[in-house]
């Protein structure tokens, strides 16, 4: 085994002569100016890297990443990165992206205790709780993705419920927020249509989006 990660360090070579034989002078643009029209923020799994699943370069896409893709009004670290990405660099969608057998959905959804990070699960818990009566009746085979787009939706809406968002919105500025789900199963990004333009869009968005998990889950069972 390499102390050095020197097979990291070559790889690194090779990609970055590619990239500049495809693009001149590309590195020579980046270094001046970054200027994504999108932020992801996504789970830290490392099954999931945000630029390759959309086929975009560095500097399309501004990144954040934490276990289980949550946002809550306390991570200081999430809002930084937020409030960056809307004032400085004014992108203009903001995509929450799950993916299907998360394993801190899965941690979350069956009590398993795996440390410190039970603390941060206990929200994702929370979304759990609210579900429940309708996560009972799904398969238990496809409990934990039902839970996954769930947590995508409330995580979307944690967003439009920040400062950040509100004020961007009030101001007049152009910001969309979206929730995706990445299915490691296919390599396939879908559109959970919670879709959100502003502040009077959040509550039908997610409602219209929590009912379409269910109908998906449950089919005719979901309006009994």
């Amino acid at each position: 085994m390499s102390t050095e990660l020197n097979e990291l360090f070559e790889s690194n070579r090779r990609w970055a002569a590619e990239v500049e034989q495809r693009e001149p002078g590309f590195f020579s643009r980046l270094l001046k100016q970054q200027t994504p029209q999108y932020l992801w923020i996504g789970c830290a799994d490392s099954r999931v890297p945000a630029n390759e699943l959309v086929d975009l370069l560095p500097g399309d896409l501004f990144v954040h990443r934490n276990i289980a893709n949550v946002v809550v009004p306390s991570d200081l670290n999430a809002l930084s990165v937020i409030q960056y990405a809307v004032d400085a660099l004014r992108v203009r969608h903001i995509i929450v992206v799950g993916h299907s057998n998360c394993g801190g959905v899965k941690a979350a959804l069956n009590n398993l205790r795996v440390g410190l990070a039970d603390n941060w699960l206990r929200h994702i818990q929370d979304v759990r709780n609210t579900h429940r009566a309708f996560l009972d009746h799904v398969p238990a085979e496809r409990r934990v993705d039902a839970l996954v787009e769930l947590n995508v939706l409330e995580q979307a809406r944690n967003v439009c419920r920040t400062t950040i968002v509100e004020d961007a919105w009030q101001r007049g500025q152009e910001v969309v927020i979206h929730g995706w789900v990445y299915g490691l199963h296919n390599g396939l990004l879908e559109d959970l249509r919670m879709t959100v333009a502003g502040i009077d869009d959040i509550e039908p968005a997610h409602a219209r989006a929590v009912e379409a998990v269910q109908q998906r889950y449950l089919g005719d069972q979901a309006s009994d």
